[in-house]
């Protein structure tokens, strides 16, 4: 729960320190997904989503955060590569505040530039086939942003 202070400034408490995080990587059509350890030094990509109806994405997220008891959710906020927010990043911020709405732990945002291209290579350089790449390059692209994530906090 944020503290009087945050609410009167208008700023979202720290995530715990434990507990897993679960990460999104919304996609037209997929969406990525990873969870790291209660300690959070590890991450895992998770099985894709199907991007179908708000109600069945939700019930989806719910029952991911309830299964792996998540303490938070991160979503990738795909901003430009001059950092920038277009239509992409103002409908994630939108979605991340349904999400919130509609679950009973926050909802973080973090930046995923380049996230799928790294992912893609990482997974060409372990020898995967273009739909082994297909098939795991969004799991891969949540699970980079939840590295990210976990270590934009451990700095501060």
């Amino acid at each position: 729960m944020p503290t009087k202070d945050q609410i009167a400034r208008n700023e979202k408490p720290r995530p715990a320190q434990r507990g897993r995080l679960l990460a999104l990587d919304l996609g037209a059509r997929r969406v990525g997904v990873a969870v790291s350890d209660e300690m959070r030094v590890s991450v895992r990509a998770l099985p894709v989503l199907p991007r179908g109806s708000w109600k069945n994405l939700v019930a989806s997220v719910a029952r991911l955060v309830s299964d792996f008891d998540a303490a938070a959710v991160v979503l990738g906020l795909p901003l430009r590569l001059d950092g920038t927010e277009g239509d992409a990043a103002r409908e994630t911020r939108r979605l991340a505040r349904n999400l919130e709405l509609s679950l009973e732990v926050p909802v973080h945002l973090q930046d995923e530039r380049l996230t799928s291209r790294a992912a893609e290579e990482t997974l060409r350089d372990e020898g995967a086939a273009r739909a082994e790449i297909n098939a795991r390059v969004d799991g891969e692209s949540a699970a980079l942003t939840l590295r990210d994530f976990i270590a934009s906090r451990e700095r501060g």
